[in-house]
């Protein structure tokens, strides 16, 4: 599915985590992404799948080797807490401070999430499949990623959480070096309000939206 891909070895223990860079289509350039495999996974089908998106300043390796979110999702599973799972944990495309997951002028960093992630993992990893639930997180601007796509895609994403999100496009100015905006976007940013976008779902379609979206109220 994609010209190049280069994946670690998955003889080499890293506590289940692989690694991986491709060339993604959307983004027309190498990007860089995490997974975590729970124990026995090779006998596993149709796991679901959770997405984590990473916050300003970080990149693939923030969720795992800065959260432990795999120590943590291990832990859970062996309690029974939780059923197996695959963690997906891919950057954000590396743009300047942060790319919001958005489609700049340049490069498509949503469809990098939404379409070029999922692929990469139906390609590689045998325990995920076109029957996977797929699920999506992320936190501040990951949450605002997590937010934005789950409400925008319900048909992709079963559920969707944002943690510490910032809620708006234009709030990502906070956090750049250089806050001109008007660098990413070359059309309306009126979609990009979280508020606006789950509301727009749940009169659509998905109930725990609506719910989402009056929380946020």
């Amino acid at each position: 599915m994609f010209f190049t891909t280069e994946s670690s070895d998955p003889t080499i223990d890293f506590n289940g985590l692989r690694f991986f860079t491709i060339k993604s289509p959307a983004l027309v350039r190498r990007a860089d992404l995490t997974v975590w495999l729970p124990d026995g996974a090779e006998d596993l089908q149709n796991l679901p799948v959770v997405t984590l998106l990473h916050g300003v300043y970080g990149s693939h390796w923030s969720w795992a080797l800065q959260g432990g979110a795999h120590v943590v999702a291990r832990d859970l599973i062996a309690a029974g807490c939780i059923r197996p799972m695959v963690l997906a944990m891919p950057s954000d495309g590396m743009w300047g401070d942060g790319s919001g997951y958005l489609t700049h002028r340049s490069a498509d960093y949503e469809r990098w999430i939404v379409d070029d992630v999922p692929k990469l993992l139906r390609e590689q990893i045998t325990a995920v499949s076109e029957a996977s639930p797929q699920f999506i997180a992320g936190l501040s601007m990951g949450g605002y990623g997590a937010l934005r796509l789950g409400a925008k895609y319900p048909e992709r994403f079963r559920g969707f959480s944002g943690l510490s999100s910032i809620t708006e496009f234009d709030q990502l100015g906070l956090f750049f070096e250089n806050a001109d905006l008007s660098k990413i976007r070359a059309e309306d940013v009126a979609e990009e309000r979280v508020l606006d976008l789950l509301l727009k779902t749940a009169t659509a379609c998905r109930p725990s939206a609506s719910i989402a979206a009056r929380t946020i109220c």
